[in-house]
């Protein structure tokens, strides 16, 4: 079966998808945890390329680490967020931590809910 060209919903590169043939898929190249086929099910994420599909499985190895920072002297820049503009911006990895989406349509929100006009 021919693959369907996807756009990676996350990073929105191109890829072959092989859903029809999920042996030869490059997804299924990819050993995840179970932690992480849990947190994909509660994301909007259809398909994945195999680099975000990696770049998951990290971030969830990581945040096994973690505990969310529930007051700001426990938060840290560069892991949890970063200031652009004066402004601060919450990381993937915070969104993460926190378990789940608000629904404010975060630039980096982890579970693939974004607004529609942000990147």
């Amino acid at each position: 079966m021919e693959p369907i060209i996807k756009a990676c919903q996350r990073c929105q590169t191109s890829f072959d998808c092989r859903m029809n043939d999920i042996t030869n898929c490059q997804c299924n190249s990819i050993v995840v945890s179970q932690q992480v086929n849990d947190f994909l099910k509660k994301t909007n994420y259809d398909c994945l390329c195999k680099n975000c599909l990696i770049k998951i499985n990290r971030l969830i190895e990581m945040a096994e680490t973690q505990i969310f920072p529930r007051h700001s002297g426990d938060l840290e820049e560069g892991l949890h967020f970063y200031i652009e503009n004066g402004f601060f911006v919450f990381t993937e990895f915070y969104h993460l931590l926190r378990g789940n989406c608000c629904g404010s349509g975060c630039r980096h929100c982890a579970y693939g809910k974004k607004a529609p006009n942000i990147k």
